[in-house]
């Protein structure tokens, strides 16, 4: 809870974080590299960030959030807010937002355009909200975005009633979302998916109809546990559905946003790396299904834990303390791990790149959706710096070794392919150039600043 007076009605949503930095210590150049006793905080949460502005939008009253992540996803999510009849602000790190509540937005008749740019969340989320409203909504996003599968998330809202329009290719932007009044709908999922799941579940909730989701496997829950934190019930059957509640309000309310684990795990990769010395990373998320390359990185012999862990409206926050000095050695990743830690594979390659051993990643399809193909990416660009890896239908290879690595690495604008070579760039003796260094921005905008500071 934010210091002193809240607005009556406001419910406090206690995600506490920071997206500024602090830090201090010399560098090594021997192998890794050394760093001292290091801390640093990680920008907001990109997923709760999404989430915090949707809710805010359709909640009643003034919602106050702290700790938005300020990068090109989250602007593209305020600005489709925007298309929807919502009211939002510029996007800043602290914004207080008024929303239109549900019932306004059942009755926002008009057009829209919500350009989405880069961002799967903004596209995938914000169609399950237009299919509520009895407006036309055109989505586009960039050529990345526009070769990203939507029927997964049009088909249950087609299912629902939802009338979707495609104006090129059929299953990709761009297309216009008719909404209007919806049925209910029981969807089990082929995919685990929470951009599909919370699509589902935010259609029932602005249609005001129950709606149930089952997966084959649980995704990440940032959707559900923001409801429940606003005291809307969200029910969990033993039989694996998940039920959206019906309610004709949901509550203003006050955040703080945890920085982001999957933008941390850059940094855990690299610490990992170093000689010595002791990287701490301040109040991260630390949601179970975000964590999942901790335990890999500790399956692997990397000396990671956490620390001060507290609980913030449904919401584990608390920091990640990792013992450089290590020998890690490579593992295998099953397919049943690949929902929990699908955004950190490429934090796990790069070290993997670098460690004793074998180390593969089964039951990653996924990857070949995202911003880019990531498996194709990441072996491409290992290979075109010297390292060893090979290509699997639904994964990869990563055979690990020291020796130096350069060469030129294209990043096809996806964050997270750079952030990994950016981590191998770091390494003392690695000479490796990256295309695109500006795409961090999607996710970690002061990215290169702190591996400066931290690693040199």
């Amino acid at each position: 809870m934010f210091p002193g007076r809240r607005r009556r009605g406001a419910r406090p949503l206690l995600l506490r974080g920071r997206s500024c930095y602090s830090l201090a210590g010399s560098l090594g150049m021997a192998g890794g590299g050394a760093i001292a006793q290091e801390r640093i905080s990680v920008p907001g949460d990109k997923s709760l960030s999404h989430r915090a502005l949707i809710f805010a939008a359709l909640a009643d009253g003034s919602s106050h959030i702290r700790g938005i992540l300020e990068s090109a996803d989250i602007a593209a999510t305020a600005q489709a807010l925007r298309a929807l009849g919502c009211v939002v602000p510029q996007l800043a790190g602290s914004m207080t937002i008024e929303g239109r509540g549900l019932r306004m937005l059942r009755a926002s008749a008009g057009e829209g355009h919500a350009e989405c740019d880069n961002s799967g969340t903004t596209a995938r989320l914000l169609s399950g909200v237009a299919a509520a409203a009895p407006r036309i909504t055109r989505f586009t996003g960039d050529a990345s975005l526009s070769r990203r599968p939507m029927r997964r998330v049009t088909d249950p809202l087609i299912a629902m009633g939802a009338v979707i329009e495609w104006q090129g290719e059929e299953g990709r932007l761009p297309m216009i979302v008719r909404g209007g009044p919806l049925n209910a709908v029981d969807w089990e999922s082929p995919n685990a998916s929470a951009q599909v799941k919370g699509a589902i579940l935010l259609a029932g909730l602005c249609a005001g109809v129950p709606a149930r989701v089952r997966e084959p496997l649980m995704s990440r829950d940032h959707t559900e546990r923001f409801l429940v934190a606003l005291g809307a019930s969200v029910a969990h059957d033993d039989d694996g559905w998940i039920r959206a509640p019906v309610v004709e309000t949901l509550p203003s309310f006050t955040a703080d946003i945890p920085g982001d684990p999957s933008s941390a795990a850059f940094l855990v990769a690299r610490a990992a790396l170093s000689d010595e010395g002791t990287l701490t990373i301040r109040r991260v998320l630390l949601n179970p299904q975000r964590t999942g390359f901790i335990d890999v990185m500790r399956r692997m012999g990397v000396r990671v834990s956490f620390e001060d862990v507290s609980e913030r409206s449904g919401e584990p926050v608390g920091d990640i303390f990792v013992q450089a000095g290590i020998e890690p050695a490579g593992t295998t990743i099953e397919a049943h791990e690949i929902p929990g830690l699908v955004d950190e594979i490429p934090a796990i390659v790069a070290l993997a790149s670098q460690i004793e051993g074998e180390t593969i990643v089964r039951g990653a399809g996924e990857l070949r959706v995202k911003e880019s193909d990531r498996i194709a990416a990441l072996v491409t660009n290992l290979r075109a710096i010297g390292a060893d890896a090979d290509e699997r239908d639904d994964g990869l290879i990563v055979r690990g070794s020291r020796r130096p690595l350069s060469g030129r690495v294209v990043t096809h604008g996806d964050h997270r392919i750079a952030m990994a070579f950016g981590v191998l760039g770091s390494l003392p003796g690695n000479h490796i150039v990256i295309d695109n260094r500006d795409c961090v921005a999607v996710s970690y905008p002061p990215f290169w600043g702190d591996v400066g500071r931290l690693f040199g």
